[in-house]
């Protein structure tokens, strides 16, 4: 079961702006990855639902986050049916992400009060998912789908919408503040955290200084963007 609410789940992710996407095979290298990233800043952390077997290895990374990284909230990514949804809920996924929309997925976690973020392409897929209660919408493959300009198109008529921006973000100052200037509530960002060589040779400290240095250019943005900004406070309240 989720240790974290809906509200606080959506409130750490709004403030800290960033939510890391992993996945790998060894539980061990999977615990090193989390707690770099929990030691650089990070509060939410996805894990994907990518190779065989893949929820054992979410399993142990959950009891070990609670252990470990008390304040971590541990969510699992590429979802596409409701089964799977559930049976992670059970696995303790504290937020639900997905590359498409699906309704009955939205169901599951409605029932449990769990976040639900799933990929969006168009206006009308963001509209049909908060309808059916996703309180952030992740744009998905972001840089294929029109960029930040398709995220300023989005709130101009749609301010209310929370996004996430997923695909196409990369832990540089010029970027990140592309994104935030544009007006996203967060950016999930995945193999340019996670350099190969550093995984490899076990330097965390790199994934650590990387995270850090991300969350720093996000603050700096959210200075720029003042929508962003706001939609931030409301998030904290």
């Amino acid at each position: 079961m989720a240790r974290f609410s809906k509200i606080q789940v959506l409130s750490a992710i709004g403030a800290t702006g960033m939510v890391p996407v992993y996945y790998h095979k060894d539980i061990n290298t999977a615990k090193n990855v989390l707690k770099a990233c929990y030691d650089g800043g990070v509060r939410a952390f996805e894990f994907t639902n990518r190779g065989d077997f893949a929820q054992e290895v979410f399993a142990e990374l959950s009891k070990y986050a609670a252990g470990k990284c008390p304040e971590m909230i541990l969510g699992i990514g590429s979802i596409v049916d409701a089964p799977t949804a559930a049976m992670y809920l059970q696995l303790g996924a504290n937020f639900v992400v997905g590359p498409l929309f699906n309704p009955d997925v939205a169901k599951v976690c409605n029932r449990r009060l769990v976040p639900y973020t799933p990929g969006c392409g168009t206006v009308s897929e963001i509209g049909f998912a908060q309808e059916a209660g996703c309180d952030l919408c992740k744009i998905f493959p972001a840089g294929s789908v029109g960029g930040p300009s398709f995220v300023k198109d989005i709130k101009a008529p749609m301010p209310w919408t929370m996004i996430m921006a997923t695909g196409a973000v990369e832990p540089t100052e010029e970027n990140l503040t592309t994104w935030f200037q544009s007006g996203v509530t967060a950016v999930g960002m995945g193999s340019k955290l996670f350099p190969k060589e550093a995984i490899d040779k076990g330097e965390w400290t790199i994934i650590t200084d990387l995270c850090r240095k991300a969350l720093s250019h996000i603050r700096q943005a959210r200075g720029i963007a003042s929508d962003g900004e706001k939609e931030i406070k409301i998030l904290k309240i």
